[in-house]
Order: structure tokens, then sequence, then C-alpha cells
């Protein structure tokens, strides 16, 4: 993988130290904002390892995926809603099924641009309105969207996170933390069985892994801070930058 990240960069000369060190950075950022709003370390982190090391993705991103919310969960999973998780999960499921497909036969980058449209348009729904319906079919919808994005290009959570967008701090993580975890391990099988992970993409992700838990322990304060009625919000700021990160990168 090291070497991978080396090569990424052509003709410039950085150590692979160094650019471990920047894939860690957005990790470690991506972790902050999901120890405190409860989703969004690819928001950060999947762009940068992209261009680093485009071989790695989106398996290095998954590994961090899998590994970020058991820290939440370890914390909050008294609040969990259970009933809700399953729902998400029944579409995650076929969602994740149909990522591994696109990852194989369609362009990453006319999917990233059509999902972040997408999650924009909710988004902006979502403010307006001021609420989705958290119903079975809303869930099993937005599972199965997370399930495709998420498998296909690490950016799964928007969807979820906006169904939840009215919960208490602590019921987002929780929830939205079982949620990722469960679709994390999917979505690393979905792509070990379609030969879409390799070893070295979950080298790199392990690797990450202490960027990752750093960032959890850093964003104890800010938890505290959104958790005194400004989680909402939080959550769709986040879910619109994810979104208008998408396209950009797809575009640029």
């Amino acid at each position: 993988m090291i070497d991978s990240l080396a090569g990424a960069v052509g003709p410039v000369s950085v150590s692979w130290p160094v650019l471990l060190l920047l894939a860690g950075t957005a990790v470690f950022t991506g972790a902050v904002v999901q120890g405190a709003v409860g989703f969004g370390p690819a928001l950060v982190a999947a762009p940068v390892v992209m261009l680093l090391d485009p071989s790695v993705m989106p398996g290095a991103v998954q590994v961090v995926a899998l590994v970020l919310p058991l820290c939440s969960l370890a914390a909050e999973w008294r609040h969990v809603d259970w009933r809700g998780v399953g729902w998400a999960l029944l579409g995650r499921v076929p969602g994740a099924l149909v990522g591994v497909w696109v990852v194989k036969a369609a362009s990453p980058e006319a999917l990233a641009v059509f999902v972040g449209l997408m999650v924009l348009v909710a988004v902006v729904l979502t403010a307006w309105r001021g609420t989705v319906p958290r119903t079975p079919r809303t869930l099993a919808v937005a599972g199965a969207v997370s399930g495709v994005t998420g498998t296909a290009t690490s950016i799964g959570e928007p969807p979820i996170a906006l169904v939840y967008q009215h919960a208490t701090g602590p019921r987002i993580r929780a929830t939205l933390a079982m949620y990722f975890a469960v679709g994390a391990v999917l979505s690393l099988g979905a792509l070990a069985a379609g030969g879409e992970l390799p070893p070295r993409a979950v080298l790199a992700g392990l690797l990450l892994v202490p960027f990752t838990l750093a960032g959890y322990v850093a964003a104890g304060p800010l938890r505290r801070y959104l958790d005194r009625g400004r989680t909402r919000l939080a959550v769709l700021v986040t879910a619109a930058l994810s979104a208008a990160l998408s396209i950009f990168r797809a575009m640029g």
C-alpha cells in the first residue's frame, strides 16, 4: 500500500510517511465530524485517499467506516433505534450488491454527480419542509440508496442521516453507528466477493485506524456543543457539504 501511495504522486518526491500523514489527517478530520454529528468520515477522507492511491478505494475507507462506529456504540449503544436500523438494513443489502455492480460497470464520476445532486435536493427539501417522515418505507429506500453509494463511492451516510435529522444527538449518533457498522461489514463482504477488495486496501485502512480513534476522542467537546439543540443544523450542513464535494471531485 505504501509503495502504491508513493507511486500515485508520480515524479514528486514525497516520502511514504508524509503520504500516510496526509491521508491520516483527512481521516482524523472526518472522524471528528462523525464523532460529533454521527456521520462524515468519507466526506473528507475519501477524496484524499482517492487522490493518493485510487487502488485502495473504496475498501480502505470502508475499513475506517467499520472501526469508527464501534467507538460511538461503546459510549451510546443504549440510544440505538433498533427498529429503524432493521428497516434501513433491509434496503442496504440489495443496495450493496448493486454497488458492487456499479464499481465494475458504471462510471464512478457519473454516480458521484448523480448522488450528490440527489442529496442536495433532499437537503433543500427537508430544510424547507422541516421533516422527512421516518417510516419503514423511507428507511428502506434510504438504506438502499446508502448501500449503492456507500459500496461504490464510500459516501453512503447522507440518505440515512436526513431521515434521522430531527432525533436527539445521542439517538442520531448511536443509530447511525449501528447501521454503518453493519453496513460496512456488508459492503466489505460484497467487495471481497466481487474481487474488488485487494489486500493493500485492507492494509491501508488498518494503517489509518489510529487516526480514526484520535479523531473520535477529539470530537468530545464538539458533541457536547451540538447536543444543545444544534444537531439538526449540523446534519443538514454536513450532508450538503458531502454532496457538494462528491460533485466537485467527480467533475474536477
